[in-house]
This record gives structure tokens, C-alpha cells and sequence, in this order.
């Protein structure tokens, strides 16, 4: 099998049953993975995670939940206060969505996160994976689920190579179909396990291909673990660019009690042009609100 190889000549069934098996026994205990986070505790979970890792999570996700147990709490909420309990989490873009898909499932589903795929797929800020990552996890049905875990583990054990490409493929969606389990039940338990699997174990770096329990029909471990050949992957930067600068002016408006005036917040970054330009850009996504004279606030706080 080479590096370019799309589709597996390994029975599917030959991997469910170790990777399910495996995550019977290893898999975190994690909040949103309890039958009482209902949908929504998933539907929450998922938003924070992307680009986030878990440990980070946990402590917001668990507030969160605290204080907006069902989407009709978070829509009766101004959506400002989604941005300030997002915290420090990054891409505070996240929180504005979640809360419009609050609106969205109080105002079209009299509150319940609906079950249907297409449903989910017509709500504000939910994508292709996220609607399927619900579907499946909340309720159990069979749908391919492909996050930056599931595609490594795909491109490792049936592509070959290292790491997927840097956005999904054709291929790599069609080995999720190739790959998913007849039976909706067992689906489900397959998404969740090959996530955990690529989370824990076939890491992005140092993977502990001894504890894998596919590591035997892994076709790039048979290749000999060939080093990956695609375009550099970079590590995002932070420290001193424009995001940086939008993370401490939000954090300034977060913790004020009311409208933050100018003043305020030039005290936070000292290249003015940059500053400014960081918060025209809140302004622009609707994570910031300004009022007359030179006042802002989080939107309708």
C-alpha cells in the first residue's frame, strides 16, 4: 500500500471491534460524554472544542453548563454574556455563534436541540462536522464525523501517510463512509473511538503506536512510518499579533461591569495603529459594541 493509496484493503470490521473495544476501556471520563449532558452539553462541548484543547475546556464548559443548563437559558441571555463566560478560551467568534443557535433552537424547536442532521446542519455556526458530531453523539446515529484526530488516524492506519492533507478531501471523506458501521448503534461508538484514538494515542507528535490496538494492520506503520512529505506545517503564532491584541481588549470588557471608555482601552496594547485596527476588526464581528462617545461594550451587555 503507498502513500497515495485512498481506500483500504483491510475489512472494515477488522478495525471497529479493536478501536471500540480499546475505547470501552480507555476512554476520558469526560463531562460531556455522560448520558445527563443530553444534546446540548454535546452540542456545547463541541463548539469550545474546536481549536481548543480539552483542559482548557473543562473548567468553562463546566460554568457553562452551570449557568445555561438548557439553550433557552443561554438565548434569554444578551449575547455579550456568552462573550464574556467565553473567558479565555480563543476564537471568541464561537461564543457568538453557540448563543445564535440558542435563539435558533428556542425560536424553530421550542428548545430541544433537534435530532435530525439536516436540522442541525440549518443552524447558526454548524457546520458539516459539528451537525454530525451531535447527530452521533447525542443521539446515536450513523454519520461520518471527520476532526483533526479521525483524519490522522485515517491517513496513518488506511492512507499511509503521516498526516492529512491541511483541508479534507474527497478521499478522505469517502474512507469515513468506506469505513462507518452498518448498525447506527455501532457507528456512533466508532466515531467516538477512532477521535479518542487519534486524541490519545496516534498523536500528531510522539505516537504511542505500542499501545495502539490497530497498530498491527496500520499501513503506515507496515511502510516503515515514512516521515511526511507534504507542504510545511507550521505552529500558529500569537504573541503580538492582532489576535493577541483582540484578547486583551475583550478581556478589558469583560471584566468591566459596564461601557469601557477609549481611554480604557488604549492602555492595553501600545502600538496605537495596531489597536486600532484590532478592535474596528470586534467591532466588524459583532463581539463588540460601541456606543457615543468613544464608550464600547460586549454586544446588548
Amino acid at each position: 500500500m503507498t502513500a497515495t493509496t485512498e481506500t483500504t484493503t483491510t475489512a472494515p470490521e477488522a478495525l471497529h471491534a479493536p478501536v471500540i473495544d480499546w475505547f470501552d476501556g480507555c476512554a476520558r471520563d469526560l463531562p460531556w460524554r455522560r448520558p445527563e449532558a443530553g444534546a446540548w452539553g454535546v452540542m456545547v462541548s463541541e463548539f469550545m472544542l474546536q481549536q481548543t484543547p480539552v483542559n482548557r475546556v473543562l473548567p468553562v464548559y463546566e460554568q457553562w453548563m452551570t449557568r445555561w443548563p438548557r439553550p433557552a437559558n443561554l438565548a434569554d441571555e444578551a449575547p455579550g454574556e456568552a462573550v464574556r463566560a467565553w473567558g479565555r478560551l480563543g476564537y471568541p467568534r464561537r461564543a457568538l455563534r453557540l448563543h445564535a443557535a440558542a435563539v435558533a433552537i428556542q425560536e424553530r424547536h421550542n428548545g430541544d436541540v433537534p435530532r435530525r442532521h439536516a436540522q442541525l446542519l440549518a443552524l447558526p455556526g454548524i457546520g458539516e462536522y459539528t451537525a454530525a458530531a451531535v447527530a452521533s453523539f447525542a443521539y446515536g446515529q450513523r454519520h461520518p464525523v471527520l476532526d483533526t484526530n479521525v483524519r490522522r488516524v485515517y491517513a496513518r492506519a488506511i492512507s499511509g501517510t503521516e498526516f492529512p492533507p491541511g483541508a479534507t478531501t474527497a478521499a478522505e471523506r469517502r474512507i469515513a463512509r468506506e469505513l462507518l458501521p452498518d448498525d447506527d448503534d455501532t457507528a456512533a461508538r466508532w466515531a467516538a473511538a477512532s477521535m479518542e484514538l487519534g486524541a490519545l494515542v496516534c498523536t500528531s507528535r510522539n505516537p504511542s503506536c505500542h499501545a495502539c490496538p490497530i497498530a498491527q494492520q496500520c499501513a503506515w506503520r507496515q511502510a516503515g512510518s515514512p516521515a511526511y512529505e507534504g507542504p510545511p506545517r507550521r505552529g500558529q503564532t500569537y504573541a503580538g499579533t492582532d489576535r493577541q491584541v483582540r484578547g486583551r481588549l475583550l478581556a478589558v470588557l469583560r471584566e468591566a461591569d459596564g461601557p469601557v471608555p477609549q481611554a480604557a482601552l488604549d492602555q492595553v496594547w501600545d502600538e496605537p495603529v495596531q489597536r486600532a485596527r484590532a478592535l474596528d476588526g470586534l467591532v466588524s464581528d459583532g463581539l463588540v459594541e460601541p456606543l457615543a462617545d468613544g464608550v464600547y461594550r460586549l454586544p446588548g451587555a
